[in-house]
């Protein structure tokens, strides 16, 4: 549906109407009665709504599609048991060795970010070095020890 836009210092409306890549802009000044009345922004309202029932329909199917793989079987249940188990064990291993890449990626951009504040408040204070480098250090360790947690997590996952 086209939205109508009042500005504050006009009375005229903007009509607009988005089609596909591109955004048409309508004046109600320039739009006749007969324009309007034909249907020609009704044709729009269409147009638009059918392009996210389109978009809703594709994206359906995608993950239907998506869902075949993860139901097929391959010989008996004793043989599809074992893939299964294989496969589940791989995908864990998989995801704890990226989750654990993150946790430690994000950890050592912490500890920098850290690092560098500490240096610069020391810098702007030298007074308060020591006070600056206690903090500093306990925020360090306070960091680490949520990178140690996560690699606790992994190896239970693991386990």
């Amino acid at each position: 549906m086209p939205a109508r836009d009042r500005s504050p210092d006009s009375t005229e409306y903007k009509i607009r109407a988005h089609t596909g890549s591109e955004a048409k802009l309508y004046r109600a000044s320039e739009l006749s009665d007969q324009q309007t009345s034909c249907g020609k922004l009704v044709k729009l309202e269409q147009e638009i709504k059918m392009n996210k029932l389109k978009y809703l329909f594709f994206a359906t199917l995608a993950v239907a599609l998506s869902a075949i793989p993860a139901m097929a079987q391959a010989g008996g249940a004793a043989a599809a048991g074992a893939d299964n188990e294989f496969t589940v064990g791989a995908a864990k291993a998989i995801g704890a060795g990226i989750g654990f890449g993150i946790v430690a990626g994000l950890a050592g951009i912490g500890q920098g970010l850290v690092g560098s504040r500490a240096v610069e408040g020391a810098a702007r204070n030298p007074g308060a070095a020591g006070t600056v480098q206690t903090l500093m250090i306990i925020a360090l360790a306070l960091i680490e020890s949520l990178v140690l947690f996560a690699l606790l997590i992994v190896f239970v996952v693991l386990r």
